[in-house]
């Protein structure tokens, strides 16, 4: 670092995003993206809008809001789009934490809460996860403490019940919770409907995985009206034109054509349970998944071993360093033909340490 950067990120660990190697052709099931393109409208309202970059876009995101107002059965108050849910997330560290006001979140989860958290200088503790990785509700229950939970969580894809997810929101009403909801449409339950019944509840979800924009950046917020005020204050004294032309374009018409979306996510769940049982087969461990990702791990072969021997085939999947999850790798739900290659490279890797 240069002697001009400030003393307060001196010891700040920044997030690492998933690799995005150009060596050579590879099949990317490491940064759970969709392996199915945008749905048909998603390219021309891109191309109509590409000819007016000239002028700012809308802050409001007039129609993308009224789109996702009406399919979330929401205010058009309710709802903040940001430019991805990092952008949410990070807003509501801004927001609702300080140093009178500290976050919790479990110990292994996405990896830029903590980084949000250093970032603000926000105190933070982390709730270690049971035996099986799952989050266990007692921790939380009236902890007095901001909490931030991703359900299904990551990068273990267990997700918690809505009954939980209430117990949590109910036991701390003097506290925010924050539930993200990236991976929420492929087989677990959201909390957008608690948002009706609780003043501390914010919900994000994401356009990156089950609606095919990961390379847009959208993302949004659902909360009652004062807490999407609270946010708004925080975008418009940071980024007011937050979401692009394009990308506010390309939401508005992935959500008139949702359907096309839902049925994506039925598929990746039908492969995903394909993959799961063929893993199973080989002799791994994984987890009841309900993301549109796997999270496996076998005595035969360490996890770092396996990613990179998969990598020399041409599979790239997501290895993790931390302790408790050395021994995983988090493999990407992509096509059915996908997965039979990633599964036939397993075997053949498999056979050569015999």
């Amino acid at each position: 670092m240069s002697r001009f950067f400030s003393k307060k990120y001196q010891n700040l660990k920044a997030y690492t995003p998933g690799e995005q190697p150009r060596d050579m052709q590879y099949i990317k099931l490491n940064t759970n993206e969709s392996p199915y393109p945008p749905s048909p409208s998603v390219l021309p309202s891109v191309e109509a809008e590409a000819e007016k970059l000239a002028l700012y876009s809308d802050p409001e995101c007039t129609a993308l809001v009224s789109e996702a107002a009406a399919l979330f059965g929401i205010e058009r108050s309710e709802i903040l789009m940001t430019n991805g849910s990092d952008e949410i997330l990070n807003f509501a560290f801004m927001a609702f934490c300080d140093a009178d006001h500290p976050i919790v979140f479990p110990d292994i989860t996405y990896g830029f809460y903590p980084v949000f958290a250093q970032l603000g200088g926000i105190p933070y503790e982390t709730i270690p996860l049971k035996e099986d990785f799952t989050i266990d509700v007692n921790d939380y229950i009236g902890i007095g403490k901001n909490i931030v939970i991703a359900n299904p969580n990551a990068p273990t894809g267990l997700a918690l019940t809505l009954d939980e997810i209430e117990k949590i929101v109910a036991s701390n009403p003097e506290n925010i919770v924050v539930i993200d909801e990236a991976y929420v449409d492929f087989g677990a339950q959201s909390a957008v409907g608690l948002t009706k019944k609780y003043e501390n509840l914010l919900v994000t979800q994401t356009f990156s995985k089950s609606r095919s924009m990961a390379g847009a950046r959208l993302g949004f917020g659902i909360a009652c009206r004062a807490l999407i005020a609270d946010l708004c204050t925080v975008k418009y004294s940071t980024n007011p034109y937050n979401v692009n032309r394009m990308t506010m374009a390309a939401g508005t018409a992935a959500l008139r054509e949702n359907a096309y979306y839902m049925e994506n996510c039925k598929k990746i769940e039908q492969t995903r349970a394909y993959t799961k049982k063929a893993l199973e087969e080989m002799g791994f461990f994984v987890t009841d998944s309900k993301a549109n990702f796997l999270f496996a791990k076998s005595d035969r072969i360490s996890g770092e071993t396996l990613y990179r021997e998969l990598k020399k085939r041409g599979v790239l999947v997501r290895h993790f360093s931390a302790e408790r999850i050395c021994e995983y790798n988090r493999i990407t739900v992509g096509t059915r033909e996908q997965m039979d290659v990633f599964l036939d490279r397993t075997r053949e890797i498999l056979s050569e340490m015999q």
